[in-house]
């Protein structure tokens, strides 16, 4: 995708939702990172469920220690993976405690020393909690960046790049939010609603879904 057609992307993305966030609900920086590192093979609603009883008793990681690890699987027992997440939680919990003062740190290297964050839950948490302009690519970044052009790339690691790479600075803040948001409502999976895609236009796509399929 050209630059001029890459600015005009984000330009309509950004009219539509001048501010977008993430759908995941969290009171504080500790509370987004244990969202995100939950949210991996799940669905953000199916994570707001489990962690709000969860976040009503749990704002730092000392009170997470305190909770311990059976009583947070009885907590996120419904997400996927929940015995492997609440062991990774309980352990993050101990190394910010006794590494970083119960302080989740700003630096993704560090970040992803921690059990169970990778880059792109580091990515995310840089950008909601500190305001940097990072590329958390997953699978709906992924599915948007290859069929519309806007950053081709084999792996979520090279995808990410070439939105680094390519993203206008007006945009680069809140960039991942919109490419996330268009890929899970509009460009998605199966048939991605080309009909109602404002961006239909520029978008390199060849098997555009021009209307709406009969029943849906």
């Amino acid at each position: 995708m050209k630059k001029d057609d890459i600015f005009e992307f984000y330009s309509r993305l950004a009219a539509d939702n001048p501010a977008p966030e993430t759908e995941l609900n969290y009171g504080n920086v500790y509370q987004l990172l244990v969202a995100v590192t939950l949210s991996a093979q799940s669905t953000d609603v199916g994570v707001n469920k489990a962690t709000r009883a969860l976040f009503e008793k749990v704002t730092t990681p000392a009170q997470m220690l305190t909770l311990g690890e059976k009583s947070l699987k009885e907590h996120i027992k419904t997400i996927g993976l929940y015995n492997t997440k609440a062991r990774n939680v309980i352990a993050m919990a101990d190394i910010l405690v006794n590494e970083h003062g119960g302080e989740v740190p700003e630096d993704r290297d560090m970040l992803t020393t921690l059990p169970g964050v990778g880059r792109k839950t580091a990515n995310v948490v840089m950008n909601c909690a500190f305001g940097a302009e990072t590329f958390a690519v997953d699978t709906h970044i992924f599915r948007v960046g290859n069929r519309t052009g806007l950053a081709l790339g084999k792996t979520p690691l090279a995808v990410e790049k070439k939105l680094d790479k390519g993203t206008p600075a007006p945009f680069r803040a809140h960039a991942h939010h919109w490419l996330i948001l268009h890929g899970r409502y509009v460009c998605k999976a199966r048939t991605p609603e080309c009909w109602r895609c404002n961006v239909a236009d520029l978008c390199r796509f060849k098997k555009k879904v021009t209307e709406k399929p009969k029943g849906r």
